[in-house]
């Protein structure tokens, strides 16, 4: 039987052939053809269908070599049958690379490398078979079998007209199927009803007519208006409604500059009145510095098939891309509070330039993003609003490396849909499959709209300075919504008549002042929002109520140290948990792991989630939380904080991926929108948080002053010289204190356990909220001096300034040496040492605000003072001094006589290096620096 199948060594090529295309495609060979080969052996563990394939060859060529002697090969290695596997091959090949024929350049100037797997000559096909009927394979045809003819029309309409389909980087087959189906089944073209068509150009005139209005009030003035891509309006309208109808409840939008306006207007039903405003320079809130109107966010209420859905745009500055993981970290907020842990709820989209998508690091990290525990949200939907010009003058040659600027989502083998933003129909499908698809999957999809810009950069600009060609094209092309006109009248859809009468009420209602976005719900319901209220309207305050029941905070300092029979602890860490419970019971005093993680189990117990991520969390890069436990046992993790009690709130700790750009921007956008919760990113060194610099500059530092955006994010930085080098030293203080202002955040220096405990402690239980940046400690960890008491915890506060603790007589004290952490200790020590009872030392807890009137408190009654000295570690034109020295010359001015014109310095010799990278170096400069503080 074996010999005389349609299997027997004489087809071995044929069914080799066949068994490629298998490898390449379950679903693309005869179901026979894939039981059979489904049935074959294969290694231990490997898929179904992704074995290697020369067991096979070898069984083929076996049997080839057990048939008789002149015996005739069965059918399957005739002409016809090598044909066959020929027409699945270039099924394949379509499906793999029609994208790349696909009419998806409205202007035509798209100049597409040739494709030959698509020529029938390619797969050894003429013309002569076009009539010979062949199986479609898991082509969706309709039928099983067909003219080759009618097969490569099919082909032609669903991956080579207005969509070019990128889907076969996918590796799981019931993905690439599923898109597979939603294309073939209507050829890429859906027909739609008359009144869908007919919505779709009422909004095309909406867009199309607001830059129209805008363009002949503001003639020149900068908008980065849509015209060329006004499709995108239709889409954003598709989107939220079927989103509605899929029950989603909120909608958060990262919006790049271009179209923004009109998406304000268009869409979010911001009163054309109110940007006419904006145009004319009128101050649109009442405190900070503002922002131009293409960086505003905006929110509002709209209805949808499935009731009101919440839209909230994000504020954007210029960083282009930086909103990305901005908007997840406000939607994963918004999911957690819902208990939305599949991302039905809550849809994140994030529209994004061509240029800047393929050009922005950050935008490889949101993906990269999108699958971990800690940042998933259910999928996000991109939108690239594609000009196919990058800025002003950057020609794709040089914008990027890839072929299309949408290649970097196939890192997360995200389905991308290259659309021609002239042809709305085929807009309106590839925007129902992309949300059906994220739906479905819960995985990152991206929509390349091509379209162009009519206008330059900005409406200021001649672009044919730079781009000639494009530029006489764009002026003899007619808009998207002339072409789709015209489509419509020619079919039947809509008369002339009543196309122009859309214009005409589109116009009176901006110039009346109404607006004009559609289903907009004038009385919204309040409960979709997040209640910032509480939190609005405090001045500034360093004080709060941080004390906490004693008998109370022993029981949870117990509960958080159990750990279940079952989880083997390793070794070392068995012993952190030791002396936590030795802590509780009062055996030994507190380290900094306990207090901390202490002051996060008595957060929990007031019902204030808790949220903490970086890139070593859960252990601590100096091992000093270790809030999850790894079982020794079989890799499983328990993490005490989450079982304190039944009911209690959220309590999240993920170690993050190697980033800290788009992380950062994550966990902003994440307590923007939670309030209530301790929201915490902590740097692995405190150096590496300058590669999200961006985040700090554009958002943490300004985005109150900018947008009215508050937030109460805490970043964690390990700070502190213990000669590791340039670049495992400095948080770069320096930077922070630059950017201070305004009571924009606060900036503190701990150095006691207490004082971390009660720091954490007090921002979230004090309402005001304000960005917390920490220097946190690294050696100051485990320093036998570095240690607090339950007393402490239970019964202090915050202390912005720490008075000396050593037991001098004030009158005859002659020195002062002012410091910020972990140089404390040193000092300490020194002078212990040296019996220097002339010298206090007063410890500036809080950089900023600069705690003016407790520093004056600490100083009064050192009457016979000579002389005030700052002492850093940091090299002079680093850390605290200049940013701080006025602050401590007024407060010095204040004292008696006048005393503190003369305050000195003590510290490294400014330095272009953070710090030494030489150990010796370190030692001496250490040393030195300690002595001049109290010898200068």
């Amino acid at each position: 039987m074996w010999r005389s199948s349609h299997v027997s060594g004489g087809n071995v090529h044929y069914v080799e052939a066949l068994y490629e295309q298998y490898l390449a495609d379950p679903e693309s060979v005869p179901d026979e053809w894939r039981s059979y080969f489904d049935q074959l052996p294969r290694p231990e563990g490997s898929p179904s269908h992704d074995v290697p394939l020369s067991p096979v060859r070898d069984q083929f060529y076996q049997l080839g070599r057990e048939n008789r002697p002149g015996r005739v090969v069965a059918a399957a290695d005739s002409g016809e049958n090598k044909k066959q596997v020929k027409v699945l091959q270039l099924i394949n090949a379509y499906r793999f690379r029609g994208h790349q024929k696909a009419n998806i350049d409205p202007l035509g100037l798209r100049n597409p490398t040739p494709v030959p797997d698509l020529d029938l000559s390619f797969h050894q096909l003429s013309k002569a078979d076009l009539d010979t009927e062949f199986q479609t394979g898991s082509f969706f045809l309709g039928i099983d079998k067909a003219p080759l003819r009618d097969i490569v029309d099919a082909l032609e309409r669903t991956y080579c007209r207005s969509i070019g389909c990128e889907i076969m980087h996918i590796v799981d087959t019931e993905e690439k199927r599923w898109l597979q189906r939603r294309f073939e089944s209507v050829r890429s073209a859906p027909e739609f009803s008359a009144d869908v068509r007919k919505h779709v150009l009422e909004r095309l005139t909406a867009a199309e007519g607001l830059e129209n209005y805008l363009a002949s009030k503001y003639p020149g003035t900068k908008r980065f208006g849509l015209e060329g891509g006004e499709t995108f309006v239709p889409m954003m309208d598709e989107l939220i409604q079927r989103a509605g109808g899929y029950g989603t409840k909120e909608v958060v939008i990262g919006m790049a500059h271009r179209g923004r306006l009109n998406l304000l207007v268009n869409i979010l039903g911001k009163n054309p009145t109110d940007l006419i405003d904006e145009f004319d320079g009128k101050k649109v809130i009442e405190r900070g510095s503002g922002d131009v109107k293409y960086h505003q966010g905006f929110s509002s209420n709209v209805m949808s098939p499935g009731g009101e859905v919440h839209l909230a745009m994000s504020f954007n500055p210029s960083h282009l891309e930086i909103v990305a993981p901005v908007v997840v970290g406000s939607v994963r907020a918004r999911q957690d509070r819902r208990n939305d842990e599949e991302g039905n709820k809550v849809l994140p989209i994030n529209v994004h330039g061509d240029a800047a998508f393929a050009g922005q690091g950050v935008v490889m990290e949101t993906f990269q993003m999108s699958q971990t525990r800690a940042y998933k949200t259910g999928g996000t939907v991109h939108i690239v609003i594609n000009n196919q010009v990058g800025f002003t003058t950057s020609h794709p040659l040089d914008a990027r490396s890839t072929e299309y600027c949408t290649d970097i989502a196939k890192m997360v083998q995200a389905p991308i849909f290259h659309v021609n933003g002239d042809d709305p129909d085929a807009v309106l499908h590839a925007t129902q499959v992309a949300l059906d698809y994220r739906q479905q999957f819960k995985k990152d999809v991206v929509i390349d709209l091509v379209c162009y810009r009519r206008r330059g950069h900005n409406e200021a600009d001649e672009p044919s300075g730079t781009q000639p060609m494009m530029y006489a094209k764009i002026k003899d092309h007619p808009s998207s919504r002339s072409l789709y006109v015209k489509r419509l009248v020619e079919e039947g859809v809509i008369s002339e008549e009543s196309a122009k009468a859309m214009i005409e009420t589109y116009r009176n209602d901006l110039v009346e002042g109404n607006h004009v976005a559609n289903a907009l719900v004038q009385e919204p319901n309040e409960s979709l929002f997040v209640d910032w209220t509480p939190y609005l309207g405090h001045e500034w305050s360093g004080n709060a109520d941080t004390t906490f029941d004693m008998k109370r905070l022993q029981q949870l300092a117990a509960r958080m140290c159990e750990v279940p029979d079952g989880v083997e602890v390793q070794r070392q860490v068995a012993k952190i948990y030791e002396d936590r419970r030795k802590m509780q019971a009062g055996g030994l005093a507190l380290n900094w792991g306990f207090a901390e993680t202490l002051a996060y189990a008595t957060l929990l117990e007031q019902g204030h989630p808790i949220r903490i991520t970086g890139q070593d969390v859960g252990r601590g890069t100096f091992s000093h939380r270790h809030a999850v436990v790894h079982n020794q046992k079989d890799g499983s993790t328990y993490v005490p904080l989450q079982n304190m009690a039944d009911g209690q709130p959220r309590f999240t700790i993920h170690d993050s991926i190697l980033s800290e750009e788009a992380v950062l921007a994550f966990e902003y956008g994440y307590s923007t929108t939670a309030p209530k919760d301790l929201v915490i990113w902590e740097a692995q060194f405190g150096d590496f948080f300058n590669g999200a610099q961006v985040v700090v500059d554009q958002f943490i530092s300004s985005g109150e002053t900018k947008w009215g955006r508050v937030c109460g994010l805490t970043m964690l930085l390990p700070h502190g010289y213990e000669g590791q080098g340039p670049e495992h030293s400095s948080a770069r203080l320096e930077r922070f204190l630059q950017m201070c202002a305004e009571h924009n955040m606060q900036v503190c220096v701990p150095t006691t356990p207490a004082q971390i405990y009660h720091l954490l402690r007090r921002q979230v239980i004090r309402p005001l909220r304000k960005p917390l940046v920490v220097m946190t400690p690294k050696s100051l960890l485990r320093h036998k001096e570095a240690v607090s008491s339950l007393e402490d915890l239970a019964h202090g506060k915050f202390h912005m300034v720490i008075a000396d603790q050593a037991e001098l007589a004030p009158a005859k004290v002659t020195r002062v040496v002012l410091c910020a952490g972990k140089v404390y200790y040193d000092l300490a020590a020194w002078r212990a040492d040296n019996e220097r009872h002339d010298t206090a030392i007063l410890r500036l807890e809080q950089l900023y605000p600069f705690p003016k009137e407790e520093l004056l408190e600490a100083l009064k009654d050192y009457t016979n003072v000579d002389d005030i000295v700052w002492c850093q570690e940091e090299p002079l034109n680093q850390g605290a001094w200049y940013s701080s020295q006025h602050h401590m010359r007024t407060v010095a001015d204040m004292l008696k006589d006048g005393l503190g014109r003369d305050l000195k310095f003590a510290g490294r010799p400014a330095s272009a290096a953070p710090a030494a990278g030489y150990m010796s170096v370190h030692t001496e400069q250490q040393r030195q620096l300690v002595e001049d503080a109290f010898n200068l």
